[in-house]
């Protein structure tokens, strides 16, 4: 079978920093630094999550959440007991331009125990992160984008990604004409060689991914090469050899397929993005 995530995870990987371990007490306040999003892993006590303008959300049980892209929330423990949390910013590379990251709800909560696998990358995780040891930060850093990885299969396999990325990808025969692109974006894909991949009529499949992945295949293959663009351009790549690394025969359609995506030139959206930078 495939695997759905490797060439995801190859082309746009994430990346975690602890900043918070231990008990968290009273009212804090959890503002993303630039572009980032947070990882929280609960292991003990009650948490009341507040997102501006909805109701609050309380965690009575070892719980994690997922913000995948910068939001601002707030949480609010009892002032004396508190409750135990693991806490890292997370990168993903391409920042705004990443399709993980795009491809996620704003917020996502799930219980520890419905995580299969993670019980013990969570242990390791939560006995290095309270405790005191020599090369402690790098090894929680990594275990953070463990469970992260664990997370998108679990939003997989359990069908929670109704619509997008992730949803093509957990579709039994959607995954693999999604797979294709994502490993080979250089290809002449069309819809029939695509369907093809995917074991289905032309129609069916066209209708299906639509449903599924929420816009048509011709415009997910131009979002994922434009993506896959933008990434070389922050990189210093010129454009003229990207356009045929992502399935462009030139600059020019590069170019007019990247401002059909995104409303800005190559040129344009690089120096937006640049002067955005910290």
């Amino acid at each position: 079978m495939t695997d759905r995530l490797e060439a995801l995870l190859e082309r746009f990987s994430a990346s975690a920093r602890l900043f918070q371990a231990g008990a968290l007490c009273g009212i804090n306040d959890l503002t993303p630094e630039h572009g980032a999003g947070q990882l929280h892993l609960v292991r003990d006590g009650t948490v009341e999550v507040i997102h501006e303008g909805e109701p609050g959300l309380r965690i009575e049980r070892p719980s994690l959440l997922l913000y995948p892209r910068p939001l601002a929330h707030r949480f609010i423990t009892d002032a004396e007991r508190g409750a135990d949390l693991a806490c890292a910013n997370l990168q993903f590379e391409g920042g705004a331009a990443n399709p993980i990251a795009t491809a996620l709800p704003a917020f996502v909560c799930i219980g520890l125990d419905e995580i299969d696998g993670s019980e013990t990358v969570l242990t390791l995780l939560f006995e290095e992160a309270f405790e005191r040891r020599c090369g402690r930060l790098a090894l929680v850093n990594r275990l953070f984008e463990v469970v992260l990885i664990q997370v998108l299969r679990h939003l997989m396999e359990s069908g929670r990604t109704r619509v997008g990325m992730l949803a093509g990808l957990s579709h039994p025969q959607l995954r693999h004409a999604v797979v294709a692109i994502h490993e080979a974006p250089e290809h002449d894909w069309t819809l029939d060689t695509l369907a093809a991949r995917a074991g289905m009529s032309r129609s069916v499949f066209a209708n299906a991914f639509r449903d599924s992945v929420g816009c048509t295949p011709g415009t997910y293959l131009q979002q994922w090469r434009v993506g896959l663009a933008q990434q070389s351009l922050l990189g210093g790549r010129p454009l003229k050899s990207i356009a045929m690394d992502v399935g462009y025969g030139s600059e020019a359609a590069l170019s007019r397929a990247f401002k059909a995506s995104t409303g800005l030139s190559p040129r344009a959206w690089k120096t937006g993005m640049l002067k955005a930078e910290p």
